[in-house]
C-alpha cells in the first residue's frame, strides 16, 4: 500500500551556502562549467530546509561559524569553500561543520567543478530520524521501529538503527532476532570487511526493512566511525534511516544526534516523566536545534499534550495514544505497527507524512 509520502522526486540541485558575493560568482561561473544549476542560501537559517537533502552542500568560509551555530546536521557531501590564498587551511573550521573536504580557489576549481558534475542527478540523500526517551521505559524504541515500519509499509527503503547497548535489541522488539546478518559487535570489531556502500545489503532485512542491531553477547559501545560508517551508508541507499539513541549519549549517539535532520523525545504524559525529559532535552540541544517531542498518554494526571510542550519550550510533533493490544503484539513478534492500524501507526503515518519523504529515482 502506498502513501502520498512515496513519491518520487526529482534530482535536487546542489547548495551554496554563502553572503560573499565574489564567492557567489565564482561559484555560479564553476556551476556553469559543470552545467549545474545551484540552490543558494545567505545563512544558516535559509539552507536549513535544504541542507540534509542536497545532494552537495558548499559552505563559503564566511558562512560557516553560523552554520555550526546553528547545528545543522553533519551530513556527507559538505565541502568547506575557501577564496585562496592562504597560508593554512582552516582545519578546525571544517572539523567544527564536519566538512569532508576543504576547497580552496582557485586552485582547487577544476576538482569542485568535478564535484558538481558528480552531484547532478544524484539521489536525494536518506532523511535522518533520531528517536530519544523522556525517561527509561517511555516506549521510544517502539516508536523508532514504528516509523521504520510505517516508512517499509509506504514503499520506502528505511534502515533501523539500534544505537542502544542497553537495550533489549530493535531486531527483539521487531521480532527478527532469528534473521542472519551483520549486527554492531562484528561490525565494531572491524572483521566483517564489509564496505560502507555494501554495508546496508549485509544486515537483517525483510522487504523495504533493514536493521541494525545488536546480538544476545556482552554489551559494546559502538565506536564512532562504525556509526560513520552506518549512516552514511544508510544516507546513501535509504530513503529514510531512523536512530534509536540511548538516554545516556556517548560519542556515536551524538554524533548520529548531530547528523539528524529531526529528532523527537518521548515523553509520557506524567510529571516524573515530565521532569527527566527536561534534563534529556538540556543535553539533546547541546547537539541539534531540531528537537520535537512526542507524548504519550496515558495522563494519570489529565496533563496535556500542549501543556508538556510549553513547558519543554518545545515544539509537539504529536501524540500517542493507549494501545493496549500493542503490548500483547509486542510478546507475539508482530512488528509495531506492522498492519497499519492503530494509534502507533497513524501517528507514525503524520510524523512521515510532515517530513515529505521521497523514493529514490530507480537506478539508470
Amino acid at each position: 500500500m502506498a502513501s502520498r509520502s512515496a513519491t518520487v522526486s526529482a534530482p535536487l540541485r546542489p547548495l551554496l551556502v554563502t553572503d560573499d558575493p565574489y564567492l557567489l560568482d565564482e561559484a555560479l561561473r564553476l556551476a556553469a562549467d559543470a552545467r549545474v544549476e545551484l540552490e543558494v542560501a545567505p545563512d544558516a537559517v535559509a539552507a536549513r530546509a535544504r541542507f540534509g537533502a542536497a545532494p552537495l552542500v558548499l559552505v563559503g568560509l564566511g558562512a560557516a561559524p553560523g552554520c555550526v551555530r546553528a547545528r545543522l546536521p553533519r551530513r556527507p557531501g559538505t565541502v568547506l569553500v575557501v577564496m585562496g590564498p592562504v597560508e593554512e587551511p582552516p582545519w578546525e573550521v571544517a572539523e567544527a561543520l564536519g566538512a569532508e573536504h576543504i576547497a580552496v580557489l582557485p586552485a582547487a576549481e577544476p576538482w569542485l567543478v568535478d564535484r558538481l558534475v558528480d552531484a547532478a542527478g544524484a539521489p536525494r540523500p536518506a532523511t535522518v530520524v533520531a528517536v530519544l526517551g523522556g525517561r527509561g521505559g517511555s516506549g521510544a524504541s517502539v516508536l523508532a521501529a514504528g516509523l521504520a515500519v510505517t516508512a517499509a509499509r509506504a514503499g520506502l527503503r528505511a534502515l533501523l538503527v539500534d544505537a542502544d547497548p542497553m537495550g533489549g535489541g530493535a531486531d527483539l522488539v521487531l521480532g527478527w532476532e532469528s534473521l542472519d546478518g551483520l549486527r554492531w559487535p562484528a561490525l565494531s570489531h572491524g572483521s566483517t570487511g564489509v564496505s560502507p556502500p555494501a554495508l546496508v545489503d549485509a544486515l537483517p532485512s525483510r522487504g523495504e526493512l533493514a536493521v541494525l542491531s545488536w546480538d544476545r553477547g556482552d554489551l559494546l559501545t559502538v565506536p564512532h566511525d562504525a556509526m560513520e560508517a552506518a549512516l552514511a551508508a544508510g544516507r546513501a541507499s535509504r530513503d529514510l534511516v531512523v536512530v534509536d539513541l540511548p538516554r545516556r549519549l556517548d560519542d556515536a549517539a551524538i554524533l548520529a544526534l548531530g547528523s539528524a535532520d529531526q529528532t523527537l523525545l518521548l515523553v509520557p504524559a506524567e510529571l516524573r516523566a515530565c521532569a527527566a525529559a527536561a534534563r534529556v532535552a538540556a543535553v539533546a540541544t547541546a547537539h541539534t536545534s531540531a528537537l520535537r517531542i512526542v507524548v504519550r498518554g496515558p495522563a494519570p494526571g489529565r496533563l496535556k499534550a500542549r501543556e508538556i510542550a510549553r513547558a519543554l519550550d518545545l515544539p509537539l510533533a504529536g501524540t500517542l495514544r493507549p494501545e493496549p493490544e500493542l503490548a500483547r503484539a509486542l510478546e507475539r513478534g508482530e512488528p509495531p505497527a506492522g498492519t497499519g492500524r492503530g494509534p502507533l501507526a497513524l501517528l507514525c503515518q503524520r510524523i512521515l507524512d510532515d517530513l515529505d519523504l521521497r523514493t529514490r529515482e530507480p537506478a539508470a
